[in-house]
This record gives C-alpha cells, structure tokens and sequence, in this order.
C-alpha cells in the first residue's frame, strides 16, 4: 500500500490497516489520528508534522522514521512500539500509553511525554534533551547511556529506572525519587536535586538548608560534584548460583577502600591468639576487619569484594558460618574461597576485602 491508497481510504473513513506495508512512505502533515496501525511497517516514513493521536500503534515497526513535531497524544497502544533510530524531537507524547516500546538510539529532543505511561520502555542511548516526562510512569524504565540533558523530571518516581552512565547535567530533578536507582557512571553537573530523594535515602540539600514554609531556591551554582555509593547485586542464571553468603557480583560506585589480608592478631596484644581455634580465629579477624572499615567511614554493608584464604579447606565450613553473622545472603559481596600452602604466622584463616563508600 502506498502513502496515496492509505489517505483515501482514511478519508473514506476506514481506520483499520493493521500488518499493512508502508515502509519509506511521505506521510508529512497527514492528520491520521485514531488510526489503527497494529503491526504495521512503517520503517523509515516520513511522518514529520503528522496528527496520529489516539491512534493504535500496538507493535508498529516505526524504526528510522522521522515523526519531527509529530502529535502522538493520548495513543490508545504502543506496546512493543519499535522506534529505533526514530527522530521525535518535538513530538508531543503526552498521555500515551508506550509499554515496553522501544526508543534505542531514538531522537526525542524536547519531545514531551508529560503523563505518558513509559512503563517498561527502553530509552538507552536515546536522546532526550529538553524532553518534558513529568508526571510519566516512569517504572523500570531503562535510561543507560541516555542524554538527559535540560530534561524535566520533577516530582518523578524513578526508584526502578536503570541510570547507568546516563547524562543528566542541568536536569530538573526537584523532589523526584531516586532511591535504590543505579546511577553507576552517571552525571549531574548543575541538575537540580532540590529535595531529591538520593539513592541512598537521604534528601539532597543544597549548600542552604531547606527551611519549610519558605519557596524553593533553584540551584544558581554550579552544585558539588554528586558521588554517591551505589551498590547493585548482580545476578544470571547463565553462570553458577552462589551457594553461601555472597553474590556473583557486585556493582558499586563511590570511593574505593581496600583493606589488606587480616589475621588472628590482638591489636591489644600484638600477636596471634587462638593457634588451633579456626571459629575464633576467624572471628579475631572479622573485628579486625570492622576496625578498619569503622574508621574509614564504612561498615560491612559497604563491602563488595572478599578474599578468603585457608590453611585447611576442611575448615571451610567453621569459618563460613561465623562470616555468615556479617552478611546476608542477599547482600552479600562477590567471594573468593582458596586453600594456600602456609600464612602468615601460620595462622588458619586470612581475609582481605574491597569496600566502596559514598564521598
């Protein structure tokens, strides 16, 4: 079908052209609103300036299309929406429903999907500079390596979004909600985080604390650099399970701290204590431990990475159940387990680990 047969049979008032052919097609300015689409290809067409509100786009391939200042208000369906590559700077999305739509790689320069329900969409890297999402469903949405650039966010809940490495420099960010959110290698050069639930649960505040009852002061200054420790455990059934109190991985910003392999030693008494008891042994060493991340700043939630090292593999089991009381399953940071030919001092358990806490 082409561009002419389809705007004839709309304007003899035929809706319905579902798995039709239209790929390439010049449909500039065309007024197609409550169109049903679902399935069509429509990849590479040319859409610019065209009215497809409340229209069916369930499916719709739109790949490469260019749907510049396009109105795609209020559509009824985009699940599976395929708009990669697509240009929509401009374009008003607004109140569409776009369930796990696709807009990798996508142009939506102030594009505005004010009260769209964005559930499930992937955006990486897509660009969404000066885009207007306030008010979206923004739940498990994923942003990594997106640019967020001048983009307005206020009041968003962006607690299950992906933001790994996405730019939000100069983003509108007031009161949204960024808990537990990854924002490993993320930026926010001059964003406004004003009341901003941050990762780690605490409320961002401006170099002014906030007093309530007075109106809000936008950040004028360049605000100090954001790095907070993020911390994401990784999980895939396409290596081995754990089968103790740690994770397959770990990911983790912030700053580092490496704690060298400790010992039974008593700092009280300079020497090793418990020669022949594994259990306390290990114990000696977990308070060792707790002293140094303690005066770091950090506490064992803040570990990502342990060593473990034994003189007697036997012994595994002993020790596994005291480092156990420090870690949850859960939580638990990415382990290594070996035996070694001697220790230090002939001792029966060392344990080194890496820890990364917020600056």
């Amino acid at each position: 079908m082409d561009a002419e047969e389809l705007l004839q049979k709309y304007a003899a008032g035929e809706r319905s052209f579902r798995s039709v052919n239209l790929r390439g097609v010049d449909l500039e300015g065309a007024d197609l609103s409550e169109i049903d689409l679902t399935g069509a290809n429509l990849a590479g067409a040319d859409l610019n300036d065209a009215n497809l509100s409340k229209a069916d786009l369930d499916r719709t391939n739109l790949t490469r299309a260019s749907l510049i200042n396009a109105n795609l208000s209020e559509l009824v369906n985009g699940s599976n929406l395929n708009l990669t590559g697509a240009d929509l700077s401009g374009a008003n999305l607004s109140k569409a429903n776009l369930y796990k739509a696709n807009f990798s790689n996508a142009n939506l320069d102030n594009a505005n999907l004010s009260k769209a329900n964005l559930d499930s969409v992937n955006f990486s890297n897509a660009n969404l500079d000066n885009a207007n999402l306030s008010k979206a469903n923004l739940d498990s949405v994923n942003f990594r390596k997106a640019s967020l650039q001048g983009t307005n966010l206020e009041k968003t809940d962006l607690q299950t979004t992906d933001l790994m490495k996405a730019n939000l420099n100069g983003a509108n960010l007031k009161r949204a909600d960024l808990t537990g959110v990854n924002i490993y290698g993320a930026t926010f050069k001059n964003a406004d985080l004003t009341g901003a639930i941050m990762p780690d649960g605490e409320v961002y505040q401006t170099s002014t604390d906030l007093e309530f009852g007075k109106p809000e002061t936008p950040l004028t200054k360049e605000p100090k650099e954001i790095n907070i420790m993020t911390r994401k455990v990784i999980r895939t059934d396409k290596a081995p399970a754990p089968v103790g109190p740690y994770n397959q991985a770990i990911l983790a910003s912030g700053q580092m701290l490496f704690v060298a392999g400790q010992i039974a030693i008593d700092p009280r008494l300079g020497d090793v204590v418990y020669t022949e008891d594994v259990v306390k042994q290990t114990e000696q060493v977990m308070r060792n431990i707790e002293a140094i991340l303690t005066e770091a700043g950090a506490t064992f939630a803040d570990v990502v990475k342990t060593g473990v090292f034994l003189a007697d593999m036997n012994d595994f089991a002993a020790v596994n159940a005291v480092y156990a009381k420090y870690f949850s399953e859960d939580t638990a940071p990415a382990r290594a387990c070996v035996e070694v030919s001697r220790l230090p001092k002939n001792v029966l358990v060392e344990i080194d680990c890496i820890a990364v806490i917020a600056s």
